[in-house]
This record gives structure tokens, C-alpha cells and sequence, in this order.
């Protein structure tokens, strides 16, 4: 990894949410970010002018990460303007509808898969090539948004989301151990509830207020303290931690 300040990160579905955050947060501590986005042109353009008006350089590129032809090309993007990332945080994600195992179209189990699986497998695929220590790189770090549903299982409401981001967790493991000698760490971060409007999104939006009680901090989190732990994991302070999935979930 490089030791320059002008170190990029490529943040996926950076026009909203913890995405926004970290988008944010990572132009505050001087990379050059570039970040995804799939329709929210208008989020894109306001989180690139605040990391503009904060003295950073943020690149916006229209991209759905379960796509290969635009995962390909967000790359190809970044290469051409920033040269090969130091820091991948794979966040695009999506929970998909609200309901039980049985209630579940193939469609709608698809499309989440597609996002959160496939997609997070083809950014990492990308990162690898480029900064592993095997194929000429300098080496680099990799950061998944995993949820705490992965270990928790989503009863009730998102079994889907849960498995996906279990099969997210496994991949963390994975593949940090097979390129640990290759300059590369790879870790997770698994947000708990965070208030975004995710819920909203799934279509509860009383669901931070109702679950609030069984967090042991009795609060949701914020995007940005999910966002402080993506730096650090993005800094040398963390430089022997990898292939570990860290829970930013108040306890719960």
C-alpha cells in the first residue's frame, strides 16, 4: 500500500447512507475517493461537493456492482483518473423485501444475492488484480459491509438479507487468508442498527424506534460511527488485523 497521502479508496453505493460516511469521512483524511452509485445521481453530486468543500477529490461514477460490465468499468475509471486503489469498501447492498423464508420470490432473492454476493465477489476480484503483490501491485486493503444480521439470521423479516451477508463474512475470512502474503488485508465491518433509511427503504420505518430497547446501548448507531470504523481498519493502526469481522452494533 502506498505510504503517499494522496492514497485512493473506491467506496461502492457512496451517494447515501454509511456509503455517504465513509465517502466522506475518507475525503476528510485526505484520499482521493471515488464512488459508485446505481440511481441517486442527486446524493452522488451533494457527497462529492462536500468532499470538495472539505479540500478533498471525489470522482462519482454510475455503476450497479451486480453487473460485471459496470463493475469493469468502475474500475477501468478509477484506473484512468487515480491510477490502482489502495482501499476497496465494498457497501452497495440491498435487503430486499420485508418477510418471512416463505413468503420469498426467487426474483427478490436473486436480486439480493446478485447485489451483496456477486457483486462484493466481482469488486474484490477487480481489487485483487490490482493490488496484490502477485500481479505486480503494491498491495492494498479491502473493507466489507457485512450486518449483524449475518449472525443474528433476520428471523421474521429478512432471512435473505442475513444469508447474503453470511456468505459476505465467509468471503471476508476467505479470501484474507489467501492473499495475506500478497500485501493485501481484507476484513468486515457488520453494522448493527444503524438510522439510515434502510428501514424506511424495507418498508418499516418504525423498526430503529421499535428494536431500540433490545440494544444493549439502547440507541441505534450513526453512519458516521460505523464510518470511524472503516478508517481505522483503511489505516496502519490496524496493520495485523485481517480476516476479522467487526460488530458495530451497540452490543446487540
Amino acid at each position: 500500500m502506498s505510504t503517499s497521502t494522496q492514497r485512493t479508496m473506491i467506496v461502492t453505493g457512496g451517494s447515501k447512507g454509511i456509503g455517504a460516511a465513509i465517502a466522506r469521512a475518507a475525503g476528510g483524511a485526505g484520499f482521493r475517493v471515488a464512488f459508485s452509485y446505481k440511481g441517486d445521481a442527486a446524493g452522488a453530486e451533494q457527497v462529492a461537493r462536500d468532499i470538495a468543500a472539505a479540500g478533498g477529490e471525489a470522482l462519482t461514477i454510475k455503476a450497479d456492482v451486480a453487473r460485471e460490465e459496470d463493475v469493469l468499468a468502475l474500475f477501468e475509471q478509477v484506473d484512468a483518473r487515480f491510477g490502482p486503489p489502495d482501499v476497496l469498501v465494498n457497501n452497495a447492498g440491498g435487503v430486499g423485501p420485508l418477510g418471512r423464508v416463505e413468503a420469498i420470490s426467487a426474483s427478490a432473492l436473486t436480486e439480493v444475492m446478485a447485489v451483496n454476493v456477486v457483486g462484493s465477489f466481482l469488486c474484490c476480484r477487480e481489487a485483487v488484480r490490482r493490488m496484490s503483490t502477485r500481479h505486480g501491485g503494491r498491495g492494498g486493503i479491502i473493507v466489507n459491509i457485512s450486518s449483524r444480521a449475518a449472525g443474528l439470521g433476520g428471523a421474521g423479516e429478512w432471512v435473505h438479507y442475513a444469508a447474503s451477508k453470511g456468505a459476505v463474512d465467509s468471503l471476508t475470512i476467505g479470501l484474507a487468508r489467501e492473499v495475506a502474503a500478497e500485501g493485501i488485508r481484507v476484513n468486515a465491518v457488520a453494522p448493527g442498527l444503524i438510522a439510515t433509511n434502510l428501514h424506511a427503504v424495507a418498508g418499516a420505518p418504525d423498526r430503529l424506534e421499535r428494536l431500540a430497547p433490545s440494544i444493549p446501548m439502547r440507541r441505534p448507531g450513526t453512519a458516521e460511527e460505523v464510518a470511524d470504523v472503516v478508517m481505522w481498519l483503511a489505516s496502519p493502526a490496524s496493520a495485523y488485523v485481517t480476516g476479522a469481522v467487526i460488530p458495530v452494533a451497540g452490543g446487540r
